[in-house]
């Protein structure tokens, strides 16, 4: 059976000495933890461990869990692909949506907003066709468009690069998306996982998503 609390102090201490190492403020790195196919039970015992960010993919699953939650003082992040019809649930359920990944997405957003909505675009840095997000190509008039929404607040930049089976050889495809946060004047910068997020914070990561190194492999 794996032990929640104990993946839990262990990644934190993680998390504590790669900021150190890197000259960082580790409260500076904000753990999400990933919890699809993971029960509320499991994310209560996260929760005593200090963790109070929690990511989810899918809209059906995050809501039942976020119901049986609601005591808890937690900020919920949508990080999943989000269809357009479905904004409107996402933006009154969800603190953070992660994962503005095209135009159409980022206008439904705005319009079905009742708050101001801190946002991430998600950038693909990769030629996987099974990834979503802007090419980086595209990511200037995506970022300059924000401007005209007025619910959206635009905070940074989101990656998901590929698996390398040695953690280092992703480090490129974080330090491209610093580097395109710098340019665009943007502090967030949502990248790294269970597999690799020591480099992320070593190349500057604010957020890490964090799953099976918490609640082990998915069921």
């Amino acid at each position: 059976m794996t032990d929640v609390r104990a993946n839990c102090l262990r990644v934190l201490e993680r998390i504590q000495q790669a900021a150190s190492r890197s000259g960082r403020d580790p409260t500076s790195i904000r753990l999400v933890a990933v919890t699809k196919t993971v029960s509320p039970e499991s994310i209560r015992k996260a929760v005593e461990c200090g963790i109070r960010d929690i990511g989810e993919n899918r809209l059906q699953e995050a809501l039942p869990k976020k119901k049986a939650l609601a005591e808890l003082d937690l900020t919920w992040h949508f990080i999943g692909h989000l269809q357009t019809n479905k904004a409107k649930r996402a933006v009154d359920n969800f603190d953070w949506i992660q994962c503005v990944d095209r135009p159409d997405l980022a206008i439904k957003l705005n319009q079905n907003a009742s708050r101001t909505v801190p946002v991430l675009i998600e950038v693909k840095l990769s030629e996987e066709p099974n990834k979503s997000g802007v090419d980086e190509a595209a990511l200037g008039p995506v970022v300059e468009q924000f401007v005209k929404y007025e619910r959206l607040q635009l905070c940074g930049l989101m990656t998901i690069p590929p698996f390398f089976e040695i953690a280092d050889q992703v480090r490129p495809y974080f330090r491209k998306l610093r580097e395109l946060a710098q340019g665009f004047g943007l502090h967030e910068l949502s990248m790294g996982m269970s597999h690799d997020f020591e480099v992320a914070i070593d190349e500057g990561a604010t957020m890490v998503r964090i799953g099976t190194a918490l609640f082990g492999e998915r069921q």
